[in-house]
């Protein structure tokens, strides 16, 4: 990027205050046809019957991509205007990390001083919002009559680790969006850096009472590189408009200079339905389509279909392959007093064989529970024994698939809440290779986790009665995998654990990562500020500077305190189309069409106890606590860390993409269980 941005001082720039405006609608230029301000062939009949024709035929659904859109000195005016004068704000949510400028339809309400600078973009703005562009897309999309007051467009620019993922666009009173690239034209774009459209196929979906829902694929199907001047647009199609944004990838180390400067810049938009007073206004249709986000359709009516399904099992009925197991089974004892009894001498042995003994002795036990009973968190590290992790990270091998065939794992869906490859048991009997003690990486999915002592040990430690359990041993791919933030709904809080077995360093938490070794809880904690991305996100240091911050590779876990019940966007066109409340923002108001969503990032907090991560606004002192930036819990990729959350209504919880920069994927083994009441006249001193 140009080195002019790069030195340029925050008071140079101009910042844009955000929100969609309502100008009085462009028809004309002083009485004068735009049709010079793009390429000259572009409103040929013939041309435009063959678009309409490419349009009407191209899948998985329909759009189009237009080359050399836009008069190319007029464009290259833009670049040089935006690079120079637009002030850009770093964001990044659990969905998209991207540099944005704020909403270019306010460009009227800028003073004539900052004005004087963008006359290009002015132009440009005014054009695509013309009637004769607008008739164009039409014409070509036969999308319905389009708002030329109702103007929504944005800059966003993708560094190297830049993404967005999959989301439909339905947000509101949106019909057409529309991507418009300004990369270099004097260094044209590879597809081989990444930072393409990607669309999504659907395939239909029919449940027990015959109802048909669409349902996107796993991955997307259709690759559209940026290139410079390229229009690419599609109509808003609720549940089906499904796309994504390639994350922008890093250089190699020994890439050449041309490779080297690599960032995608493009002017996104959408176009919307005509507004009161305008031609082919509809009373209504605004208010009906504001109620129709696609994804919380989707969410309360086909989410029967989403992969894998939670599938509980119940602890009291697991096997041991061991040989205290065979004492185990001849014995009358009933369910109950099995359960509430403590650890018994076979419950030790068997644990033995899996986790770090000081996590067993009565002392240890007893201190975690203080500590949980204060916090509803716990992060402990080497929980593993020394023999049984370094078993496990030898299955690791140099494996890009780690311990198994690519082939064992399934593939979870929909994209547009996660996507991630999974092993998951669905009964309590343990397959072969895990119970022989071949397979360790099996055997904590299939043995270990569903017994009954290991429930009986993570009751001690939280205090809490447990039931049944939900396991998943999950592989988040670099370059491919995340899971974005659901709310967890139920009425009864949930006990949520993650075992994490990254074998890979360069996560954000190396420098608190120190191994224990016998995993007391007075070694160190992982899991600090460093795996999340810094609390200076939206410092504007110029586009063209990567921090740490942005640097880093994902991969992290997040707890977020939800928004509470009161607040009703049950009509707000900005809501996320994912299905998660979040409160509007005017200064972060998103241009990507994934709309406004949590921020990411999170700050560093005290900790005072080595063996749990400080839950947000726990009283640690100092001056960051009366900040409240909704992190209650976050859990970095790293090897043989143990993350214990109690879990309540309304709490969002979500993986952030790996990018492809991270040495490897991030592995871990996550569960659930179900939290029974305890009786008030327990003792619990």
């Amino acid at each position: 990027m140009s080195k002019r941005k790069a030195s340029a001082v925050e008071g140079d720039d101009i910042e844009l205050i955000n929100g969609h405006a309502k100008r009085p609608s462009t028809e004309t230029n002083n009485g004068n046809s735009m049709l010079d301000r793009f390429t000259p062939t572009l409103f040929d009949p013939a041309l435009v019957h063959k678009y309409a024709a490419d349009y009407a035929t191209s899948d998985p659904y329909k759009h189009l991509v237009v080359l050399n859109l836009i008069n190319d000195a007029l464009l290259r005016s833009v670049r040089t205007e935006i690079l120079d004068n637009i002030h850009f704000t770093p964001k990044e949510t659990d969905i998209y990390k991207i540099h944005q400028s704020g909403d270019l339809a306010n460009l009227d309400g800028l003073d004539p001083a900052a004005l004087a600078k963008l006359p290009s973009l002015l132009k440009l703005r005014d054009a695509l919002y013309g009637a004769e562009f607008r008739k164009w897309v039409q014409d070509v999309s036969g999308a319905g009559a389009l708002s030329g007051r109702k103007t929504d467009m944005a800059v966003n620019v993708y560094l190297p680790g830049g993404h967005l993922l999959c989301h439909d666009d339905v947000i509101g009173s949106r019909r057409v969006s529309y991507i418009l690239y300004l990369t270099d034209p004097e260094q044209p774009w590879k597809p081989e850096w990444g930072g393409a459209l990607r669309l999504y196929a659907t395939e239909t979906k029919v449940d027990a009472d015959g109802k048909t829902f669409k349902v996107p694929k796993s991955k997307w199907s259709r690759v559209i590189p940026p290139a410079w001047n390229q229009l690419s647009f599609f109509a808003v199609q609720p549940g089906e408009s499904f796309h994504d944004v390639e994350e922008v990838y890093h250089p190699s180390e020994d890439a050449g200079e041309e490779d080297g400067g690599r960032f995608r810049m493009a002017i996104s938009g959408w176009f919307h339905i005509p507004q009161d007073g305008e031609e082919g206004y509809e009373p209504g249709l605004e208010e009906s389509m504001a109620k129709q986000s696609s994804l919380q359709q989707l969410q309360g009516k086909a989410d029967q279909f989403d992969e894998p399904r939670a599938i509980w099992l119940d602890p009291a009925k697991a096997k041991r392959p061991d040989l205290h197991n065979a004492r185990r089974n001849g014995a009358s004892t009933k369910r109950r007093e099995e359960d509430e009894a403590a650890l018994s001498e076979a419950d030790l042995d068997f644990l033995l064989q899996y986790m770090t003994p000081n996590y067993l002795t009565p002392d240890t036990v007893d201190e975690l529970s203080d500590l949980f009973a204060e916090e509803s968190t716990l992060q402990l590290t080497d929980f593993l024994s020394p023999k049984f992790a370094t078993t496990l990270r030898a299955q690791f091998g140099g494996s890009p698939n780690g311990p198994l065939p690519e082939s064992e794992y399934g593939t979870s869906r929909p994209p547009y809440k996660h996507r991630y490859q999974y092993l998951q048991p669905t009964t309590t009997t343990p397959p072969i290779s895990a119970a022989s003690g071949r397979d360790p990486y099996r055997a904590l999915t299939y043995v270990l986790f569903p017994s009954l002592a290991f429930r009986k040990w993570l009751g001690m430690v939280t205090g809490l009665g447990l039931e049944r359990t939900s396991i998943l041993a999950r592989r988040f791919r670099r370059g491919l995998d995340y899971q974005l933030a659901q709310s967890y709904e139920s009425e009864e809080p949930q006990l949520e654990y993650t075992l994490c077995i990254t074998p890979t360093s360069g996560w954000g938490g190396e420098e608190e990562e120190t191994s224990a070794g016998n995993g007391e809880v007075g070694g160190d904690v992982v899991g600090g500020a460093d795996g999340v991305p810094g609390s200076d996100a939206r410092t504007t240091t110029g586009v063209m500077t990567n921090s740490t911050d942005e640097d880093n590779v994902g991969g992290y876990e997040l707890y977020m305190a939800g928004d509470d019940e009161e607040n009703d966007d049950e009509d707000d066109p900005t809501a996320s189309d994912d299905g998660v409340t979040i409160p509007i923002n005017p200064i972060s108001r998103s241009h990507t069409g994934a709309g406004d969503r949590r921020s990411a990032k999170t700050r560093r907090k005290p900790t005072h106890d080595p063996a749990v991560y400080r839950a947000a606004g726990s009283s640690g002192g100092g001056e960051d606590e009366d900040e409240d930036d909704g992190i209650l819990f976050s859990n970095p990729a790293a090897w043989n860390t143990m993350s214990i959350v109690l879990r309540d209504r309304g709490t969002m919880r979500f993986v952030k993409y790996v990018s492809r920069r991270a040495r490897g994927g991030r592995w871990d083994v996550t569960g659930a269980f179900e939290v029974t009441a305890e009786d008030e006249d327990e003792d619990v001193a």
